[in-house]
């Protein structure tokens, strides 16, 4: 990482793009990337495609996602106190006490989650944070105060917390899910130009949106692309932190090397090329198995068109869903050389079939 992609990480990680109102982070993503690339492509939603060689037939797509997990605004009461719903998998535990931006048409406003107070709460019948008692405190008390400030039904909400560094082995904050996905791939794009990598191929270097409400924007920018391959990162549970059960959700643990998943939507013999490439460069990487679907944009991409070879490199992560999601340095450098190495070993035209 030199100094011009640390400060890309940073505002790009620090800026907010909750899932339908990605717009602003696509553009700081799409400045950045595009003197990497030879041009570029955006669709109705907002999901971005850099691309280097656009007039090559054989495609292949590198991917992540762009947007990031926040709350609507549903109900405000008489007293000015709003009550939310959630806009993709936000946690109702992690909110009392955190500060939070609402996004209006006058700008952004603040707020907070507020919480009664420890001396109010009785320890033998002490009430959880739920969706229905959650509220954000604006500093008004009336309804009409609140709407004064431009706030309505329908703002979209993030909290209020920036990256920071920890221990100077990991990258601490919020939306690093999956907004460090974005900054590898286009890592893999800087670094394809600065080596002077000719690909025999079309490369598209994809930010998709509303990955978080159900793959939404892998889905429309797979239709419109049509790739013969596709990888996909994006992040997976750092299962070593407390009251994770290994059993259930797999071995795999932060700064110990990108995460290779199994499972019927990951192509075997794109997963069998990644695997090879990781050993052959020395890159380390862990391994993970999922029942049925990944739960990633890796599903929209494989089951597209005709079907599509896709695999999936995730990027262990700490905490993950909350303001203090946290990864490995060592890992995040791994992600982009092992996306770096299939690319330049990947021959034109490959036919990942099963059976020819």
């Amino acid at each position: 990482m030199n100094k011009k992609s640390e400060k890309f990480l940073y505002e790009y990680l620090n800026n907010a793009s909750p899932t339908g109102f990605e717009s602003s982070g696509q553009k700081i993503w799409l400045d950045y990337v595009k003197p990497y690339t030879d041009d570029y492509i955006t669709d109705t939603y907002g999901s971005v495609a850099a691309i280097i060689n656009p007039t090559a037939d054989y495609k292949v797509v590198i991917e992540a996602h762009a947007d990031e997990i926040s709350w609507f605004v549903n109900y405000i009461d008489d007293n000015g106190y709003i009550y939310v719903i959630r806009n993709g998998g936000s946690d109702h535990q992690i909110a009392p006490s955190k500060r939070v931006n609402i996004f209006t048409e006058k700008g952004i406003v603040k707020g907070v989650f507020g919480w009664p107070a420890i001396h109010v709460r009785k320890d033998n019948n002490e009430k959880a944070p739920t969706m229905e008692n959650i509220f954000i405190d604006l500093g008004c008390e009336s309804k009409k105060e609140v709407e004064k400030l431009g706030v309505k039904v329908g703002c979209v909400i993030t909290f209020d917390d920036e990256l920071m560094d920890l221990n100077k082995k990991f990258v601490c904050g919020r939306a690093l899910d999956n907004r460090i996905g974005g900054f590898m791939i286009a890592e893999v794009a800087r670094k394809l130009k600065e080596n002077k990598v000719d690909l025999p191929f079309g490369l598209y270097i994809v930010n998709a949106v509303q990955e978080e409400i159900g793959l939404r924007g892998a889905e429309m920018m797979a239709a419109r692309i049509k790739p013969n391959v596709a990888v996909v990162t994006d992040v997976c549970h750092d299962t070593h932190s407390p009251m994770y059960d290994k059993k259930v959700s797999g071995d795999q643990k932060a700064g110990k090397g990108p995460v290779l998943t199994f499972g019927p939507a990951v192509q075997n013999n794109l997963l069998n090329d990644i695997i090879k490439t990781a050993e052959k460069n020395k890159i380390p990487y862990q391994r993970a198995a999922t029942s049925r679907v990944t739960g990633t944009d890796t599903d929209a991409f494989a089951y597209s068109n005709e079907g599509v070879a896709s695999a999936l490199i995730s990027l262990p992560l700490k905490y993950m869903h909350t303001t203090v999601e946290t990864a490995h340095y060592d890992d995040i450098n791994h992600v982009i050389e092992l996306i770096y190495q299939y690319l330049v070993q990947l021959k034109n035209g490959h036919d990942y079939r099963y059976i020819k």
